[in-house]
């Protein structure tokens, strides 16, 4: 086989730092569900989990790590800062941004383990407002400066959105990626910089119209495959990094299986020949309404 990706594979931030090329989406993920499904996860080899402020999950998050009796520092933990939601007078200086994203630590570590510290923070959504923005930027650059958050990353933002943030240069750009959500533009403009992309909604959601379109069933069933994993496969060989979700232990390790076979240049330019620009997202996100 001459795929060289393993689910031990990483890929380098311009920091210098890396992160692993497949991670364990947790959106969803509650109680002793969410828990157990972490300590699965983390047992079974993925290397990475994601979780977010929004989700309302950090602690099942953090119990599950511990769990899983997997030393801390073999694994990547990424969360998400929340932003003020649409319509609200709360416009946090960088210093209170900075405090309520320490919180995440407390609730992802609370001394759990022997350091306490965040692989990668991230804006989950680029608002409400451009000066907005650059607080909640300038907020996370003083907690990776203060050492406790090792890189810092936004989501959901556009080109503008991604110019107009000050330096430090976000490490990644968590969007919406697959077949039918390509965002090319973006893309394009985030591997240019050196700007990682992670891909939310790497499954899109399960959706049923999307399972059944004939392309990637043809796909699937010539690899003798499963449609999520030509989707995954697909997010990886674009050089994006997929987080899918699961609860069971037989959907986890039926995620992770990807790496005994390799899509080929005709798969790939049929996969890519789906795209139907914003019309494919399935998430509802769509940043292009908020100002830049």
């Amino acid at each position: 086989m001459s795929s060289k990706l393993t689910l031990e594979s990483t890929v380098k931030f311009h920091t210098g730092r890396e992160m692993p090329r497949l991670g364990f989406g947790s959106g969803g993920l509650k109680d002793e569900v969410g828990v157990e499904a972490v300590a699965y996860a983390m047992k079974t080899g993925y290397l990475m989990v994601d979780t977010a402020q929004m989700y309302g999950n950090e602690e099942e998050v953090g119990q599950g790590i511990a769990q899983s009796g997997i030393p801390r520092e073999k694994l990547f933990i990424c969360t998400k800062w929340q932003p003020p939601v649409e319509g609200s007078d709360f416009r946090p200086t960088p210093k209170q941004v900075r405090d309520e994203a320490r919180k995440s630590v407390a609730r992802l570590d609370r001394s759990r383990f022997e350091k306490e510290y965040l692989d990668l923070m991230i804006i989950h959504h680029p608002r409400p407002d451009p000066e907005g923005r650059v607080n909640h930027w300038k907020g996370l650059a003083m907690a990776q400066k203060e050492g406790w958050v090792r890189d810092i990353g936004v989501s959901n933002f556009n080109i503008k959105h991604l110019e107009a943030l000050p330096e430090p240069l976000p490490a990644v750009n968590q969007i919406e990626l697959h077949p039918w959500c390509q965002q090319r533009e973006v893309v394009d403009y985030c591997k240019s910089k050196g700007i990682v992309l992670q891909a939310f909604c790497p499954l899109v959601r399960i959706r049923k119209d999307k399972f059944e379109d004939p392309v990637i069933v043809k796909i699937a069933e010539k690899h003798d495959k499963g449609v999520a994993h030509v989707l995954l496969r697909w997010s990886l060989q674009k050089g994006f990094v997929p987080i899918p979700k699961a609860s069971s232990p037989a959907r986890i390790d039926f995620n992770k299986d990807l790496y005994d076979f390799e899509l080929d240049e005709q798969d790939m330019r049929e996969l890519d020949g789906l795209d139907q620009g914003a019309a494919g997202r399935v998430s509802g996100i769509d940043p292009a309404h908020l100002p830049d």
